[in-house]
């Protein structure tokens, strides 16, 4: 008998514009997904650092994307001035960052194989010795340092290109809530650290009770840690932030429940 989600309720709170795929999927697995997106994703406060970045990129030896949104935001833009140029390399972060560059014709790039975070790009080889190397770093306003500072000390010019910004949505939880008090709501999906803050902060008094009470599928041990300290009682931590992985991780609460971590333990 194929895997199934037997009718599982599950908050997804991707950005309502990349939660789709992950809807469809935890749809096809007999699963019920219900939105409520915890992050919006809104334009930088000034595209000119970013513009001034395009306009030399035959100036770098290497373009890093942090994030579909990023390769979503910049790429257009890119293209307007005549596409990546000739002898640039090219590296995401992550398989779905990698997914969004294929769309604009970019089918090979450096990525991790399996740690999507901004550690496992720098376990790569490639990034082990930088010295004097030009490399533009497209993001989001206020992402990790890690990645910039890891890069300079290894010996790169590092240049940012923030191309759009985070922020909290507004939204009325009072439907949201009224589903989970009838028992529609039986795993929540973050696909990071931000988003699960957010959440937490739009649901407020009694919303904050019931994600405490209902397993959370975390990308990464940092998020579940986050988690615990907000007293989520229910926790699970997906192989990473991909719709793959954390389909996974749910078909796996749900044929091993003894599998959700409890308490404060790593």
């Amino acid at each position: 008998m194929a895997a199934s989600l037997r009718g599982l309720g599950v908050l997804v709170t991707r950005p309502d514009h990349q939660a789709g795929a992950l809807c469809q999927s935890i749809e096809t697995h007999g699963g019920v997904p219900i939105r409520c997106p915890a992050l919006l994703i809104v334009e930088p406060r000034d595209w000119r650092p970013a513009l001034a970045v395009f306009d030399r990129l035959a100036d770098y030896d290497m373009a890093i994307f942090t994030s579909a949104n990023a390769v979503e935001r910049a790429l257009p833009l890119i293209q307007e001035r005549g596409g990546p140029p000739d002898g640039l390399e090219i590296a995401a972060i992550g398989k779905a960052t990698a997914r969004s560059l294929s769309h604009f014709g970019i089918d090979r790039c450096l990525r991790p194989e399996a740690d999507f975070s901004s550690e496992g790009l720098l376990a790569l080889s490639r990034f082990h010795t930088l010295a004097g190397q030009a490399i533009a770093l497209v993001r989001g306003e206020g992402g990790r340092a890690l990645l910039a500072e890891t890069l300079a000390a290894r010996g790169a010019r590092v240049a940012t290109a923030e191309v759009y910004r985070r922020e909290r949505p507004a939204a009325d939880t009072e439907t949201l809530l009224a589903r989970w008090a009838r028992g529609d709501i039986g795993a929540v999906v973050v696909a990071s650290t931000e988003t699960l803050l957010n959440l937490f902060d739009m649901l407020d008094g009694a919303g904050q009770d019931y994600l405490r009470d209902t397993p959370v599928i975390a990308p990464s041990v940092r998020t579940r840690q986050t988690a615990a300290n907000f007293g989520c009682r229910r926790l699970l931590v997906a192989r990473n932030a991909s719709d793959e992985a954390l389909v996974a991780a749910l078909l796996d609460l749900v044929a091993n429940p003894c599998s959700v971590q409890f308490g404060n333990a790593i």
